[in-house]
């Protein structure tokens, strides 16, 4: 019997034996709908009332929920890209958060950060043209099965999307720490140094080059606020950091002015869909988890 035959077959005794359920499913579907509604509140509520200790939470069952169904399903090949992943990002958050705070240290988190929002974008549009090379037909001209195909875009695009959420949320902490440190920045008040004309209040480091002149490795940078800084620090502050104000005088950032490229402007289309697809990596296990409990307590199947 061949693979179809047998999802067919199956198919058919789910139905019969589902038959004259139907009561039950408009129930279990009411169930479903109010706990979505119920937890959509609370967590909005939450991210609005204590939106650091949220944004913990979620980083952390985003590090977490993914093991667990990798070890229960025998995902090798996420098990390793995943370890390799957090041994060096726990290294690169032990460096951002030392005190005192190397000079490179900056450069070094968001060089890091930087790669892994670079490589996620790429393997997920890759995932992504893959998914639609299958689904308008064009593996038949390789001679490849639809299955292979569909399989290899999912999981590409799994990669992308999640170390991209990843890599942004710990890159957002190492800011904090790193800004904080240097003392330019204070996320709940006032900052705890001046800030000099000629000092990058990202990475604490002096500027050589003026706004008006081309650097040979890096240009400055100048807000709306006309505070100045490299222009590598401030792109990794907006753009991997997820911050969108200055980071000393807390002014709101026009991304769009800084994004000269056209080309660069998905990258906040980019990051502005990792940012929802994190509620449902994170959450929406833990609401369905929710739901079947409540299904099992009513005795609904």
């Amino acid at each position: 019997m061949s693979h179809g035959e047998t999802w067919k077959m199956q198919h058919e005794r789910l139905h019969v034996k589902h038959r004259g359920h139907e009561a039950m499913h408009a129930e279990m579907v009411l169930i479903l709908i109010a706990t979505l509604v119920v937890a959509q509140i609370v967590l909005v509520q939450w991210k609005q009332r204590h939106c650091r200790s949220y944004n913990m939470v979620t980083l952390l069952q985003m590090w977490v929920v993914p093991l667990y169904f990798t070890i229960k399903l025998y995902w090798w090949r996420f098990l390793s890209t995943w370890g390799m992943f957090s041994i060096i990002t726990s290294y690169v958050i032990f460096r951002a958060t030392r005190k005192p705070l190397s000079g490179r240290t900056p450069r070094m988190v968001y060089k890091w950060f930087l790669l892994i929002y670079k490589l996620s974008y790429i393997v997920g549009v890759i995932g992504y043209l893959a998914i639609m090379f299958t689904m308008f037909g064009f593996n038949v001209f390789f001679r490849i099965k639809a299955e292979d195909s569909m399989d290899v875009g999912v999981i590409m695009l799994f990669y992308g999307l999640y170390y991209g959420v990843m890599g942004r949320d710990f890159a957002e902490i190492c800011s904090d720490y790193m800004a904080s440190t240097i003392g330019y920045y204070n996320m709940g008040g006032m900052p705890s140094r001046n800030l000099s004309d000629d000092v990058c209040a990202v990475c604490g480091q002096k500027i050589f080059v003026d706004v008006d002149e081309e650097g040979i490795i890096e240009d400055t940078y100048q807000l709306s606020c006309n505070h100045i800084f490299h222009e590598f620090c401030i792109r990794g502050w907006c753009i991997v950091g997820k911050k969108q104000t200055c980071p000393y005088c807390n002014e709101k950032v026009d991304l769009k002015r800084m994004m000269n490229n056209p080309w660069e402007r998905t990258h906040v289309l980019y990051g502005q869909l990792l940012d929802w697809l994190r509620y449902l990596v994170a959450w929406q296990p833990i609401i369905i988890g929710i739901v079947h409990g409540i299904n099992f307590s009513l005795g609904l199947e």
